[in-house]
């Protein structure tokens, strides 16, 4: 228990009665009662100050008033014996009269002596923080001098982020530990990084960083905290900067590199240290142009932004908020405590609160919106939150607003890719496959360029990356790469698509999951729609639960769902230029789709992604995509619509390009026609624990430059065909624990460049090296070590062949998508 918590309790003011009442009654006692109440009266306004405070006290100085509470409370024990003590009593009265005066002394003691040091104390610790104060406000004017890339908004914008750092606790602690770790302990680091989401506390942290004793010590108080933004005055902070790494204010640098006249570079580095924050920077050119290569000097740089580790060193990612972190915080902005008050809805206050995701910057504003508020208006705003909706206009102007900095930096193709990130629903992974597909489909672009634009997105902290161990170079399948987004950026993706009317929106999209489609649409059904993409989310829809809407520029559509049943909206006939359909299930089993009929229309279709469904027979009569070029079914029930009695697939799929069956249970063979779908190069067929045989004619698939095989169990041969597959590149049949061997024709694959074979662990041989010397495109083999030494006599025969032994790595990740 605190000092001032003992002390502005009941022991004072009990004490202070028990005296007045033995100053009356009792003889014996009457001058030192009378003279304790002068004393503890002249102290009382000093309790009460530092009670009423909330003052941090130094563990000396706390432990120094814990002992006179003690003397205290011992001092209201004594009165009550005096009051209890009978007047015949002589000899006790006497014994209680000496420990009076002894008690009297003590408080006169404690008043005249550490009373007076700690007031001088105080005085000497205000004067230090006014300074600091002072110090912060020149710091802060001299940044606002810098150019107009520190406005007096953006000023009180880091003030309103600074005051996070009291409530975030154990996390800002760490991050505070990680990045001084790296300022001081690690001298090979010259510029360091402070990196998250817009809204996470990265500026809290470094104002932090500034304010830490140890810090400030390291660099002899010698920090510089700059505002960059994404229009500085570069010249204007180039000057400052220089200014302050050398003293030379009025002198302007001519290069990035420095050394005073008359030093050697290493007599200029055993100075005084030097630190220069850099605050909201945006470009990375810009920043290139800040940051000089001088001894001593080092750099901080808070942004955004990802950038390259040659110019920022070493990054600490600043983490979101814990669930306990974020209800303090919550609680603070909308009751001014740091708990849920007895008199709240404790269940809705933890529902609203979750919706903020642990960032803090959400958890403030919507906390501070809901004060005083009654029951009824948070129970709209829960509403309203789960629907990405405003719940009042601080929420747009000081969250939304301000996290749509980072959208609106960025080229209009890349900023189009960020909004169709809303069009998925919340809490789930996205696998990049279906992005890119979108995304080449919708804003006609290539896979390369969807991919680069993927990258800029993860590096400004828009969305996130879930890689696979093994994903990552050209033959990566982006099935084994997921995308999240916190949902903070979601909402925002869909504020800002929902700007126009609701006929006139690019996206047409239902934020949640519901049981119904939006009334919004349903209203509006008496004009044309037109959005480009449109995206359903809703539990077991049946065709009564469907309503007629004219949609003829929709290219992308989005159909996710909970349900064992789903009947396809009857509209996709309306949709003539629909070229992209994804068919997702997120419920427990596969699903039944009824009115499959509906893809007789679907002529310019050419991406189809199903998942978790029961596909359909497919046959000639029903399905002729004739412009389908990529197929993928994820978890899905194929054994039916891949009947090789009833299915030609080059008749169904005559351009089809790309196959992916994943995770498929059920399928044991493939159909023998797959062989005679002479468009198709890239063709996996994984996680099938089911598939024991490969058609015999699959080196008729002359196109074919893919071939994915991964955890197939059950596959026991490879077929002689397949050495006819004179344009293969990539070969993985990793995790196919009974495949025996390598076929003798795989020779003949004189374009292979790579071959995935981990977790093979029947294989123990492999073709003599003669047969395998013609893969003079060989330049990589990943496989266990006990076949590594074979592979490596074949290194002898192929030159720039790369033999590595694979890293153990297993993987579940996929159960949770």
């Amino acid at each position: 228990m605190l000092f001032y918590d003992l002390l502005a309790g009941e022991i004072v003011t009990e004490l202070l009665r028990q005296l007045n009442t033995i100053s009356r009654k009792s003889c014996f006692c009457k001058s030192s009662a009378e003279n304790l109440i002068a004393s503890i009266q002249e102290l009382l306004p000093i309790i009460e100050e530092l009670n009423y405070s909330g003052v941090k006290l130094t563990d000396f100085r706390q432990c120094q008033l814990n002992r006179f509470s003690e003397t205290l409370r011992g001092g209201l024990e004594l009165a009550r014996k005096v009051l209890d003590s009978g007047r015949w009593n002589v000899y006790t009265n006497l014994q209680l009269v000496r420990k009076m005066e002894k008690f009297q002394k003590q408080v006169e003691r404690f008043i005249s002596g550490p009373l007076q040091a700690h007031l001088l104390a105080d005085v000497h610790h205000m004067r230090s923080e006014t300074m600091e104060r002072f110090d912060r406000l020149e710091q802060r004017l001299d940044s606002m001098n810098a150019g107009p890339g520190t406005t007096g908004r953006q000023g009180m914008e880091v003030e309103e982020d600074s005051n996070l750092g009291i409530f975030v606790g154990i996390g800002l602690e760490l991050g505070k530990n990680k990045v001084k770790k790296m300022l001081i302990e690690r001298d090979y680091l010259g510029v360091v990084g402070i990196w998250g989401i817009g809204g996470s506390g990265k500026t809290t942290l470094a104002n932090e960083m500034c304010r830490d004793n140890q810090v400030r010590s390291y660099f002899n108080n010698r920090i510089l905290f700059l505002t960059v933004s994404q229009s500085p005055d570069l010249e204007q902070l180039r000057a400052n900067i220089w200014g302050f790494i050398t003293g030379n204010e009025g002198r302007t640098p001519t290069n990035n590199i420095f050394v005073p006249q008359g030093m050697s570079q290493f007599e200029w580095g055993t100075g005084t240290g030097t630190l220069v924050v850099l605050d909201d920077v945006w470009s990375l050119p810009v920043l290139e142009q800040l940051i000089f290569k001088v001894p001593t000097y080092k750099t901080l740089v808070i942004s955004r932004c990802r950038f390259p580790k040659k110019v920022v060193n070493e990054v600490y990612e600043v983490d979101l908020l814990r669930e306990d972190e974020s209800m303090s915080l919550f609680c603070h902005s909308a009751f001014g405590q740091n708990s849920i008050p007895p008199t709240a809805n404790a269940t809705l206050v933890k529902q609203i609160a979750s919706e903020c995701k642990g960032l803090p910057l959400a958890l403030k504003v919507i906390g501070a919106s809901l004060q005083d508020q009654p029951e009824m208006y948070w129970i709209n705003a829960r509403k309203r939150l789960s629907r990405c909706e405003l719940i009042c206009e601080s929420h747009e102007n000081k969250l939304l607003d301000r996290m749509a900095i980072s959208v609106e930096c960025l080229k209009k193709k890349v900023r189009e890719c960020f909004l169709d990130l809303g069009s998925f629903p919340e809490d789930k992974k996205i696998p990049l496959d279906v992005l890119v597909n979108m995304w080449v489909e919708i804003h006609n672009i290539d896979e390369e360029e969807a991919f680069s634009i993927l990258m800029e997105l993860s590096d400004k902290n828009l969305l996130t990356l879930v890689k696979d161990a093994r994903a990552g170079d050209g033959f990566c399948s982006y099935y084994e790469i997921f995308v999240t987004q916190h949902d903070v950026l979601r909402d925002l993706a869909i504020h800002l698509s929902n700007h126009e009317d609701v006929n006139d929106r690019k996206r047409l999209l239902m934020p949640r999951r519901d049981t119904e489609l939006p009334r919004e649409w349903r209203k509006n059904t008496d004009l044309p729609f037109n959005a480009q993409i449109v995206s359903v989310h809703t539990e077991e829809i049946k065709e009564m639960d469907w309503f007629p809407m004219q949609l003829p520029k929709v290219e992308v559509l989005i159909l996710n769902f909970s349900a064992d049943e789903y009947f396809l909206p009857p509209f996709i006939d309306n949709m003539p230029k629909l070229r992209a359909l994804i068919v997702i299930n997120h419920g427990t089993t596969e699903a039944t789709l009824q009115n499959f009929s509906v893809f007789t229309n679907l002529v310019n279709l050419r991406s189809l992604w199903l998942e978790k469904v029961t596909v359909p027979q497919l046959s000639n009569a029903t399905v002729p995509l004739r412009n389908l070029q990529k197929l993928s079914m994820v978890l899905c029930k194929v054994s039916n619509s891949l009947d090789p009695s009833v299915l030609d697939l080059p008749q169904i799929f005559p351009r089809l390009s790309e196959l992916k069956i994943d995770h498929c249970e059920d399928l044991i063979k493939l159909p023998l026609s797959i062989c005679k779908v002479n468009s198709l190069q890239s063709m996996s067929i994984t996680n099938c624990h089911q598939l024991c045989e490969l058609p015999a004619d699959l080196g008729m698939l002359k196109k074919l430059r893919i071939l994915r095989l991964y955890a197939s169990p059950e596959l026991k041969m490879l077929p002689p065909g397949i050495g006819e597959l004179v344009w293969l590149r990539y070969l993985d049949i990793s995790l196919c624990i009974n495949l025996k061997c390598l076929p003798r024709e795989i020779g003949k694959l004189t374009s292979l460049e790579k071959i995935d074979m981990r977790d093979c662990l029947q294989i123990m041989n492999l073709p003599m090296p003669a047969a395998l010397s013609n893969l003079k495109s060989l330049h990589r083999v990943i496989c266990d070590e006990e076949i590594f030494y074979l592979w490596r006599n074949v290194e002898k025969a192929v030159p720039g062949l790369r033999v590595e032994v694979a890293e153990k790595w297993y993987s579940l990740d996929w159960l949770t998508g």
